[in-house]
């Protein structure tokens, strides 16, 4: 890191802090040189490999106008979709890497739509997973069915055991 009063290359990190949910990293630094102090921000840049092989950064905006398509006319409000789209970004910075690819991105998109709006999340999934044919959204009709089930069944059984328990 070059010394913005000296342009000497070397310093030493004599602070550093976390800020915005920890992605950013400010450090506070002395030159080797003239001895100056001054800080410097950190920020991890997430780059979205398109398939023609070009990157571009991460846009939650772009994450909100593709749900945004499939949300039409399912009463999804702006905020709903702001949040799916944090946490899309959230959890590509949690595992540290710095290029996904957009096939990706999509997919990460499909488990916060489904718990938003099933109809949504079909109308997503079947572009992300290429469905060919009917049996493919059957087979997810069919899964989403069972897993609805299957999470009623788990409620069920912990409000009996609630009310079991002295």
């Amino acid at each position: 890191m070059h010394c913005p009063f000296c342009r000497h290359a070397d310093s030493r990190v004599v602070d550093s802090r976390t800020a915005d949910e920890g992605t950013v990293i400010r450090r506070r630094r002395q030159c080797l040189a003239c001895e100056r102090r001054f800080t410097t921000v950190e920020q991890l840049t997430l780059a979205v490999v398109k398939r023609s092989g070009a990157t571009e950064p991460f846009s939650r905006e772009k994450v909100v106008a593709g749900v945004r398509r499939a949300c039409q006319g399912r009463g999804v409000s702006e905020d709903d979709l702001a949040r799916l789209a944090q946490r899309v970004e959230e959890q590509f910075r949690a595992q540290g890497s710095a290029e996904i690819p957009s096939r990706e991105v999509g997919l990460a998109i499909l488990v916060p739509l489904r718990e938003l709006d099933e109809v949504a999340y079909l109308r997503f999934a079947s572009v992300y997973r290429d469905f060919d044919s009917l049996d493919d959204f059957e087979n997810e009709i069919a899964t989403l069915r069972a897993d609805r089930e299957q999470a009623q069944r788990r409620r069920d059984e912990d409000s009996t055991l609630t009310v079991a328990e002295p």
